[in-house]
């Protein structure tokens, strides 16, 4: 038995042409599939609503912002704790006094590093084991270009070039300071044992 074989779009409106133009003989209605409609464009998985809903007499809310770097505490928080528990939480809560302070205020990343590379090293082989190191909270500066600046040049690479050689291998920790000993301003560097 042969196959029914069913007219493709193109097909059936090539029929629809040639059936127009003839003379039915009968007064039958002849069955074609319907014309193609035109396809709806796919919906946008990507485009939102420019106004979030809202109701009338509803207070404004603030659109939720994003940071896409997490705050310098937060990375140092979530580093893991390589150091005693007890010790630590006396360290930052200021429970413990340095035993060495080196403030970089005015220096540049240039004329920072070196010194801040002497000083932990020396403290490491006087067998230090808490030092301060002040950076400085950094001055707000209009940002003119197209990326974003952070405020405070030495307080954000500070914390890097204490985990890279030859600093690492000298420090078990690095925290925020507590308030009274600069706060955000300033990071304890607890040394490893000689």
């Amino acid at each position: 038995m042969a196959r029914r074989r069913h007219l493709t779009p193109e097909e059936a409106d090539l029929w629809r042409t040639v059936a127009r133009t003839a003379r039915p003989m009968h007064s039958q209605k002849l069955h074609l599939p319907d014309p193609p409609s035109a396809p709806e464009p796919p919906p946008l998985a990507h485009a939102k609503p420019r106004l979030s809903p809202f109701l009338l007499g509803e207070k404004h809310r603030k659109p939720e912002q994003r940071d896409l770097s997490p705050t310098l505490p937060d990375l140092l928080g979530q580093a893991p704790l390589r150091m005693d528990a007890g010790t630590h939480a006396k360290m930052t809560r200021g429970k413990l006094q340095p035993e060495a302070r080196i403030d970089l205020h005015g220096m540049t990343l240039a004329e920072a590093h070196p010194e801040l590379t002497r000083f932990i090293l020396n403290a490491h082989s006087a067998g230090l084991r808490l030092v301060l190191v002040i950076t400085g909270k950094g001055k707000r500066r209009e940002d003119t270009g197209p990326i974003p600046q952070r405020m405070g040049a030495l307080r954000h690479q500070v914390p890097h070039w204490l985990h890279l050689p030859p600093l690492g291998p000298a420090v078990l920790q690095v925290s925020e300071a507590h308030l009274k000993h600069g706060g955000g301003g300033a990071y304890y560097v607890y040394l490893r044992r000689r």
